[in-house]
């Protein structure tokens, strides 16, 4: 917005500073690697008991999760049985 409050035109501002976009330069492989292992050399990676810990979570949840829609799953199924007196 201007100072009066009007709209000011979009620019677009992915470009790269020449404003063609087929211009920009682009990392060689070599280059390209070496910036992936400075960018992985700073992640954090789990301790092989967070992974446990993890591990154990996820596992209780799919079956917790399970029993619950097998269950539902019983249920809407006798439900329906029952609601069209099948058996």
């Amino acid at each position: 917005m201007s100072a009066d409050g009007a709209p000011i035109a979009n620019r677009d501002r992915r470009g790269a500073a020449t404003g063609n976009p087929n211009e920009t330069e682009r990392a060689g492989p070599t280059q390209f690697v070496r910036e992936v292992k400075g960018e992985l050399r700073k992640v954090v990676w789990p301790t092989k008991d967070e992974i446990m810990n993890y591990s154990v979570v996820v596992f209780f949840t799919i079956v917790v999760l399970t029993a619950l829609i097998a269950g539902l799953d019983y249920l809407t199924g006798e439900g329906v049985l029952r609601l069209f007196d099948v058996n």
